[in-house]
């Protein structure tokens, strides 16, 4: 490493010391131009005086800002200089070079600084033969640099910091900021006082969403600054939804065209009315231009970093253009007793800066004679190589000063030129007290250095001997970057605190500045309208539009109406606005969602809330007509049983079976009962009892309804087969078959709630509505009434076989018709059940009158015979015996006799009498005929009983008596 170090300083070396110094009145005399002031230690000074040329480097016009930048410098060292608190004893000079705004011609200046600090070379190869240590000869007009001051654009010190790092020399800029001077694996003897622009990008970003901007154009120099700065910029628009409507770059050396271009261009992008200029202030100048050539129709409105900053010169000419925009500028203060500085300056005191005639003529437009001033580099050619014209102008008045009557500004760098110098000073005033071990009484404390005022002025003498060690003057660069520069922190002249972080870079405070129209006057000026440190501070209500009484819009499409989403076209800012579905919110600006079963959105459809649950309220219309039937028919069945209760042991109650009776009101109650629980909001305990109600009601109705038909069939169809008594027909046989009928359903229904345990479900009609039902499937429900079918089918078939018993058997027919008008409801029932799935309150209103229909049809067909008899015809409810004369006859020849027994109607007969035989079957069918309907309604006993006698007591197949339970 050594060896190639060596290599490249030897060639370095090389080319200095065989480059020869143009003469003074040539063209390129600019190269021997500068400003040097010895002293103890020497800075190294770049600035761009002079704007670039076209055909040679140097421009012939001065650079306003970059003579204040090096006054600004000038005036820093005589301050310190003059600063018994700094490096006392100790004198700082400076070495100022111009680099006329071009990095490759600035590069070619800074090779004086090499030659200058070639001392700093590693001496352990060399010996003299004294055994001293080889030392470089200084003289009076150079001397090593120990530092550089430099330079502005991000461009020249790119090329700089390169150069300068090979020997170790340290600098500071006041005013490049891009980005890639912050890698220190490149750059690593570089800082500046100003902040990297990563932090103006972000600070310009969120300017734009401040103004809820998304689609603005972009325009950039070319060169470091522009490219990395926009880069930064895009980066950060994209991460937070900005996008980029056009993105131009300003070539180095661009003409009209070119500007005029860039115009064009922006203009087809007629949404993008936001642009952001991210240039050089000579680019930012074109780009004004161009848009004032092009008479634009709708103004642009211009973002601009501090390459435009706060300019006013840059904006001659282009107010109306220019009105409106918004710019970014580095927080700074003016140094007021720099501007005392600058106004007591004139061409004929300040001989120390060789550029500051040209500065004093264009800003006067006048001539300096050369004769009366003492420079010798000014003569018929300026210090840019260009002739002066001949005398055009008049001769400046010696009387002349700068002030804010002929545009004198103090530039908005001034503050970071003055606090590099300071760095420097207070980095070496510490390197001295470390390394020549000089401890001065009068060094205040690192940071709390109170400036004196007005010491800008040079020194008249100097110490003969100085305090700088050899120690110190050969300190090497590198270290003192690194464990003495870097570590400053102090309060400059402005009051701003002034320190680097671990990259060399400043702190990062900027103004946000608004070009606005003075009230009541045709001037301009820039208005402070917010600040950003850390964040955007910005007062929108102060901010003036070109053209545009309110806030202006930069957007490629409009923000799409509330429940509707972004589907992008084109650029990433550009799309076409969709409805969500009724039922779904919007996630995102591109996303749609579903709310999920039983939610809506709400109307902004940023959320989702909970509908109401549904379920038939006790007091609608679908719950009080079914309630109205149940509860009619619960007092009718009521009635019915209080009725029988009361006729508990009249012939009528007796001879119709009163257990099954009972039985079957009790099943009519539960089948009325089932209607409330239907109707009760679903719990699983409602539930419960549906599954129970709906099954074991209809099952206890049609099991003693079977039962009845099962005992009549087949005591009619055996009693003329066989006089053998049937079993199973007595009424507690009729009971029991009866309660293991009912038995069986209990048990389907107890298997179908361990297979599908009971429970609640909400249920989904459409997506607005949630219904609350029972965890009951509506095939499961068919399912669970099969058995109850086939009760009711074999109930039927039944009713159909006895449908010709004799009309005094006539309960038989009343439950046929039963039967019959059953199969009618329940056919009927099933597909309207099934056909209102979507309506649970017809469903549930269509089977709860079903439940009661069927209910009501027993009760009416069975029970309104005997009620009616019961209640309006008493007198019928007799055991009187009603028979055809034949039999009457012949029964009483016989002297037969019937008497009631403990189970109904029994029949006695004289001791020593014999039953008639022979009787044809005829006979009873005439028996039957002519009696009377009412007095034979005890048919089952009775025709039981003469199955029994038959057999018992020898009697014919026809009974002479048809009373139940005849006996001899």
């Amino acid at each position: 490493m050594r060896r190639l170090r060596k290599t490249i300083i030897f060639a370095a070396c090389v080319a200095l010391f065989w480059t020869a110094p143009a003469h003074p009145n040539s063209p390129y005399a600019q190269e021997t131009v500068s400003v040097f002031i010895p002293g103890d230690i020497i800075l190294g000074g770049l600035f761009p005086v002079h704007e670039k040329g076209d055909a040679s480097p140097c421009g012939p016009k001065v650079y306003n800002r970059g003579v204040q930048r090096l006054e600004a410098m000038l005036y820093a060292i005589d301050r310190v200089n003059n600063d018994t608190n700094i490096l006392p004893g100790i004198t700082i000079g400076v070495h100022i070079l111009d680099t006329c705004s071009r990095d490759t011609y600035a590069l070619n200046q800074s090779l004086q600084f090499v030659r200058s600090s070639l001392n700093n070379l590693d001496t352990s190869a060399f010996e003299c033969l004294d055994g001293s240590s080889p030392q470089l000869k200084k003289n009076t007009s150079s001397g090593p640099v120990f530092g550089v001051i430099g330079g502005s654009y991000s461009s020249v010190s790119l090329q700089v910091a390169n150069l300068l790092r090979l020997f170790h020399i340290p600098q500071i800029s006041p005013a490049s900021t891009a980005k890639t001077l912050s890698d220190k694996s490149r750059f690593d003897l570089f800082a500046r006082t100003v902040p990297p622009d990563t932090f103006q990008s972000v600070a310009l970003v969120d300017i734009v969403k401040n103004f809820n901007w998304s689609y603005v154009s972009t325009i950039h120099s070319e060169g470091s600054y522009g490219e990395y700065g926009i880069e930064a910029f895009h980066k950060e628009a994209s991460e937070r939804n900005v996008c980029i409507a056009a993105a131009e770059k300003v070539p180095s050396a661009a003409d009209d065209k070119v500007f005029d271009s860039i115009i064009s261009k922006l203009k087809k992008k007629q949404n993008a009315r936001g642009v952001v200029l991210f240039t050089r202030a000579e680019d930012a100048r074109g780009i004004l231009q161009a848009a004032k050539r092009g008479n634009l129709s709708q103004p642009f409105h211009w973002i601009a970093s501090d390459g435009w900053g706060k300019q006013q010169k840059l904006l001659e000419g282009l107010e109306e253009i220019a009105e409106g925009a918004i710019t970014v500028e580095l927080q700074s203060e003016i140094i007021e007793d720099f501007d005392r500085y600058m106004m007591q300056l004139t061409p004929y005191s300040n001989q120390r800066n060789p550029w500051f005639v040209e500065f004093w003529e264009d800003t006067f437009n006048c001539d300096v004679q050369s004769n009366s001033l003492k420079i010798d580099s000014i003569s018929e050619y300026n210090s840019t190589g260009a002739k002066k014209n001949e005398k055009s102008r008049g001769k400046c008045d010696v009387t002349l000063r700068l002030s804010e009557k002929v545009g004198y500004e103090q530039e908005s760098k001034t503050q970071f030129v003055v606090d590099a110098v300071y760095a420097f000073a207070y980095a070496l005033h510490n390197l001295h007290n470390d390394q020549c071990n000089t401890q001065s009484d009068q060094t205040s404390e690192k940071g709390k250095h109170q400036h004196s005022e007005s010491v800008w002025y040079p020194k008249i003498s100097r110490n003969s001997k100085t305090q700088a060690c050899p120690d110190m003057a050969n300190y090497d660069g590198k270290d003192f970057y690194n464990n003495y520069l870097l570590n400053v922190s102090f309060i400059d002249l402005a009051g701003s605190v002034v320190k680097f972080d671990r990259q060399g870079d400043g702190l990062a405070r900027y103004d946000i500045l608004n070009y606005q129209r003075l009230k009541n006057s045709s001037g301009y000026q820039y208005k402070v309208i917010g600040k950003w440190f850390n964040g955007l501070q910005l007062n929108s209500e102060t901010v003036v539009w070109n053209k545009d009484v309110e806030q202006p819009s930069s957007a490629c499409s409009l923000p799409c109406e509330v429940g509707m989403i972004k589907k992008q076209q084109g650029d990433t800012c550009c799309w076409i606005c969709d409805s969500c579905e009724p039922y779904e919110y919007v996630y995102d600006e591109f996303t749609c969602r579903d709310c999920g079963p039983g939610r809506w959105p709400y109307r902004d459809k940023l959320s989702c809330y909970a509908l109401n649950i549904q379920y038939i309220r006790w007091n609608s219309l679908f719950s009080v007509i079914p309630m109205a039937i149940a509860i009619l028919g619960i007092l009718v069945t009521i009635l019915v049983i209080v009725l029988f209760a009361r006729n508990h042991d009249t012939p009528l109650v007796r001879a119709s079976g009163r257990e099954l009776s009972y039985t079957l009101l009790f099943g009519i109650l539960v089948c009325y009962f089932n209607t409330f629980a239907l109707i009760a909001k679903p719990t699983i305990g409602s539930c419960v009892v549906q599954r129970f109600g709906i099954g074991v009601g209809f099952s206890i109705i049609y099991s003693a309804l079977l039962t009845k038909t099962n005992r009549i069939s087949r005591i009619f169809h055996s009693a003329s087969k066989s006089a053998q008594r049937l079993k199973y027909i007595s009424p507690q046989s009729q009971v029991v078959i009866t309660a293991s009928l009912i038995a069986i359903q209990i048990l389907i229904t107890m298997i179908w709630m361990i297979v599908e345990p009971p429970g609640t479900r909400f249920y989904y009609p459409d997506r607005k509505e949630v219904i609350l039902k029972c965890k009951i499937q509506d095939m499961s429900f068919l399912f669970s009434q099969l058995y109850n079918m086939i009760l009711i089918t074999i109930c039927t078939v039944y009713a159909i076989k006895t449908r010709k018993i004799p009309e005094n058997f006539n309960e038989s027919k009343f439950i046929g018709f039963t039967m019959y008008t059953t199969c009618i409801i329940w056919l009927a029932f099933v597909p309207i059940y099934f056909g209102t799935g979507n309506s649970y309150e017809i469903q549930i209103t269509t089977l709860c009158i079903s439940i009661s229909l069927s209910a009501s049809v027993a009760l009416v067909c069975l029970y309104s015979p005997k009620v009616y008899i019961l209640i309006f015809h008493p007198d019928k409810n007799v055991r009187k015996l009603t028979m055809n004369s034949t039999v009457y006859r012949r029964s009483a020849a016989t002297g037969a006799h019937c008497g009631p027994s403990s189970s109904g109607y029994s029949r006695t007969q004289t001791p020593g009498t014999v039953a008639p035989t022979g009787i044809q079957t005829s006979g009873i069918r005439q028996l039957h005929k002519s009696a009377s309907p009412i007095e034979f309604s005890c048919q089952d006993d009775m025709v039981q009983n003469l199955s029994e006698k038959k057999s018992e007591e020898n009697l014919p197949e026809e009974c002479d008596s048809v009373e139940p339970n005849c006996r001899q």
